[in-house]
């Protein structure tokens, strides 16, 4: 689809910009932004990865907009063995590298 080629441009082109803008307004109904991501999962179960490389695993109890973290039922997770388990836990949020969602 060339939408500046051609001489009959609005013939040819006004089709494919069409198609171009309903691809485009059916990918931004699909976007996600991060803070619904995290609306998502609190209360749910999550893995946070730390900058350091240790992985926290637990149910998500809050966060706030520096993204410190609160769990529940966490475990310790360092080069993928089980170190501890902690009934809650409070992680700061400049040591977060990601957080991601678990199956129940």
């Amino acid at each position: 689809c060339n939408l500046l080629g051609g001489r009959s441009f609005l013939t040819k082109s006004l089709p494919c910009l069409f198609n171009h803008l309903q691809g485009a307004a059916a990918v931004a109904e699909n976007k996600r932004s991060p803070a619904d991501f995290l609306k998502a999962v609190l209360g749910r179960p999550v893995n946070v990865r730390l900058n350091t490389g240790t992985d926290y695993r637990g149910v998500l109890a809050c966060l706030d907009g520096y993204m410190n973290i609160a769990m529940e039922q966490t475990e310790e997770y360092v080069d993928g063995q089980l170190k501890s388990k902690y009934g809650d836990c409070f992680i700061r949020g400049n040591n977060v590298l990601y957080i991601s969602s678990r199956k129940r």
